[in-house]
């Protein structure tokens, strides 16, 4: 109809239709972008646009959007709606990155002023997240490096997955409740103690230095092998080894009755001052090996070697005691240096023939510490330098308490009850 009080003449009619038209396609703009940001009709777009590649979009939209409803159903209202059965407000959104099965996603939290509200969409995604990290942190005790715990995970969750090694160690950290309660568990009666330390390169004070692992095992008086304790210290230093000894007795070390360890002056020294009156076995295994240094002629090792194992392997004190004698007297002359370290060393190997003979083969050497120290090298070889005390002291405990259950449910290691 032609309006009132005006004249239809072109220019109006081509104004007035232009302006209907104008309308007619804001109208369709505005109802298209309506269509456009339905959920899913946005995930399905997703899914035309890119095919497989965009179904992690797919699934962060329907996830979105499910978080939503489900929170005005626990507020009992809709967005903007005043209803007397409200029981809260909501409070905007947080975002969350996840590791799924299709990629790692970042969701939008829908948040609750009163609190108490988490989707249980995302419920479920945090329990697969929960076991990828429990697999990262294995894979971290096992000694895989970075590099493979990534390819392993491409081939289960695509090749768009990235991990990096601070989140491998992020995960490994979930590890530190557990360690510390087993680190810190009580001890009981202990007949038998064996102590000895290895080195790792940590990072601290912004430098690199060469950590002292101390370890400690024992045999129970069931006849067990366990692991009871284990730290990491600047050095080996008496005042290291002190506190690492006093911290197992605070825990209920007792009835020990004899230490094998090596010669360190550090670890003689909290010794006395922590068990002193308990005997101390040095190593003879070692004690061998240290024999070389003082052997000037390569033709001589050989004879040295089976002179001292000659002694250790004497049926009682006495012998051992007479043989070390013949030797020095023959060393004297051809290798004075020999005779007087033999003189002074040799003799603190023979602590273990106060112990019954079928005990005394396990009971005269670290061996048993130094495989697991050889296992322990072999794990850590791969982190090569660790960021701080802690990521070692988590690596190391976590491979020792393994250890400590192996032993714990396996064979009995020494019979004691003869």
């Amino acid at each position: 109809a032609q309006p009132r009080g005006e004249t239809w003449t072109g220019h109006t009619r081509r104004r007035f239709f232009r302006g209907i038209l104008t309308l007619t396609q804001e109208g369709i703009d505005s109802m298209a972008q309506r269509v456009e940001h339905h959920p899913l009709d946005a995930a399905f777009a997703a899914l035309l646009n890119n095919g497989l590649d965009g179904a992690g979009e797919a699934l962060r939209i329907l996830v979105n959007e499910a978080s939503r409803i489900e929170r005005n159903h626990f507020l009992n209202a809709q967005p903007h709606e005043r209803t007397a059965e409200r029981t809260d407000y909501a409070n905007g959104f947080k975002s969350k990155t996840m590791m799924t099965r299709v990629g790692e996603l970042t969701f939008d939290v829908p948040q609750v002023r009163g609190g108490g509200f988490y989707p249980s969409a995302l419920e479920k995604g945090s329990r697969t997240e929960q076991a990828l990290n429990i697999a990262l942190a294995e894979m971290y005790v096992q000694g895989v490096s970075t590099r493979k715990v990534i390819t392993v995970l491409q081939a289960l969750l695509g090749p768009e997955v990235s991990i990096s090694s601070t989140q491998v160690s992020r995960a490994a950290e979930q590890l530190d409740a557990g360690l510390a309660v087993w680190r810190e568990r009580p001890l009981d009666e202990t007949p038998y103690v064996f102590l000895d330390a290895r080195y790792e390169r940590v990072r601290e004070g912004g430098q690199l230095v060469d950590c002292a692992v101390l370890v400690a095992v024992g045999i129970t008086h069931s006849g067990h092998r366990r692991v009871l304790g284990v730290s990491v210290a600047l050095s080996e230093a008496e005042v290291h080894w002190r506190a690492f000894l006093d911290s197992l007795v605070r825990r209920g070390l007792k009835g020990v009755k004899i230490i094998v360890a090596d010669a360190h002056a550090g670890l003689n020294a909290a010794r006395r001052a922590t068990l002193p009156s308990v005997p101390w076995q040095r190593c003879q295994f070692h004690l061998q090996q240290n024999a070389q240094s003082y052997v000037t002629r390569l033709d001589q090792r050989k004879p040295v070697a089976q002179r001292i194992r000659a002694i250790f392997n004497a049926p009682e004190k006495t012998e051992a005691e007479r043989l070390l004698r013949q030797a020095i007297e023959s060393w004297r002359t051809e290798a004075p240096k020999l005779a007087q370290w033999a003189e002074e060393n040799l003799p603190e190997g023979f602590a273990a023939f106060c112990l019954p003979v079928s005990q005394r083969v396990r009971l005269r050497t670290t061996n048993g510490l130094e495989r697991i120290n050889r296992e322990i090298k072999r794990r850590t070889r791969v982190a090569s330098i660790f960021p701080n005390t802690a990521s070692c002291l988590r690596l190391v405990s976590a491979l020792l308490a393994e250890c400590d259950e192996e032993w714990m449910t396996g064979k009995i290691y020494l019979n004691l009850k003869n």
